[in-house]
């Protein structure tokens, strides 16, 4: 509306209300014009824009090792350095020289690795060196379940939830311009990983480089259908002397320690007695290891009789 700007004008005959509605459309009109001149100054968000999609890796698969035909000490060693955990079933009870006849999963199975996936062992008694010693039925640390790598979803999903936004305009006489909805958006994309990896077990053997451990090894003495010695491993020497220095840093008889201690001592009496290089060399080790762990832990006696005992026969074996 527009009022006169020239010439005389009788304000009597301006019918009545035209002139408060002028006025309140006058002052609607600044105050519009000052919200827009604020909204600019602070910066509106685009409506519908994405926000960064978070990209996460593929889970890589690790593969369960074929520990058939191991004896028993040898195949938790390899499980425990892969990552797994184990537990044996059956009959037949974890000690150090049983064999190995039968695993679950089988050997090259793709399984992702969620801490400490676990592998079940059938063992067979080995009638030829007895059953001495404490049987471990389960690795020492707690396992987690099989994912088999085939079955893990990590396709990604969208969801497109519905966001509004509206304008409200408190007014006596006038109301504001109807708004209208934003555009819908869709929320980035979220991807399902592998299941989640517990506590990982620890590896069984700090041994440092091997570029300094012998590669040529002549064995003692030859027993059929044994476990050749593993030129990546380091010898059993050095892991009876290795032995010494860890009992000697860890005085405190605790579940983990007396497991760790006692699973290195079936290695090295295992290993001898299938005629590995040095074997007696290590036994002798050992057997001073053993009394040593008896005067600070009150245990290791039936430790150091058993290498005895192994000694014995090693040295036997070996004049023969």
């Amino acid at each position: 509306m527009f009022l006169p700007t020239s010439g005389a004008m009788d304000l009597k005959k301006i019918p009545a209300g035209v002139v408060p509605r002028a006025a309140a459309l006058v002052v609607l009109g600044i105050v519009f014009t000052a919200g827009v001149t604020w909204a600019a100054s602070r910066g509106v968000p685009k409506i519908g824009a994405l926000p960064p999609i978070e990209t996460v890796a593929a889970p890589t698969p690790i593969v369960v090792p074929d520990v058939r035909r191991e004896a028993f000490v040898f195949a938790k060693g390899t499980l425990e350095d892969d990552g797994f955990a184990w537990r044996v079933v059956g009959k037949v009870h974890g000690f150090a020289s049983n064999t190995v006849i039968a695993q679950s999963p089988a050997p090259g199975t793709k399984v992702y690795d969620t801490g400490a996936p676990l592998v079940r062992l059938k063992l067979s008694r080995n009638s030829t060196y007895g059953q001495r010693g404490l049987a471990e039925d389960a690795s020492p640390y707690a396992a987690t379940a099989i994912a088999p790598a085939e079955t893990v979803d990590t396709t990604p999903t969208v969801t497109a939830p519905t966001t509004t936004m509206s304008v409200t305009t408190e007014t006596t006489t006038t109301t504001a311009p109807a708004t209208t909805t934003a555009p819908t958006t869709t929320t980035a994309p979220t991807t399902t990983t592998a299941p989640q990896r517990t506590a990982a077990p620890p590896k069984r053997v700090a041994s440092g480089s091997t570029a300094a451990w012998p590669k040529t090894r002549p064995p003692a003495f030859v027993v059929a259908g044994a476990k050749t010695e593993p030129l990546d491993e380091m010898p059993l020497t050095n892991r009876a002397q290795m032995l010494g220095r860890w009992l000697a840093a860890h005085p405190t008889r605790t579940t983990a320690n007396v497991r760790y201690w006692l699973y290195q001592n079936a290695w090295v009496v295992t290993g001898a007695k299938f005629g590995w290089w040095h074997g007696a060399d290590a036994l002798r080790t050992l057997i001073a290891v053993d009394r040593h762990a008896d005067a600070v832990w009150g245990i290791g006696t039936q430790s150091a009789d058993v290498a005895a005992q192994a000694l014995s026969y090693v040295e036997a074996k070996s004049k023969s």
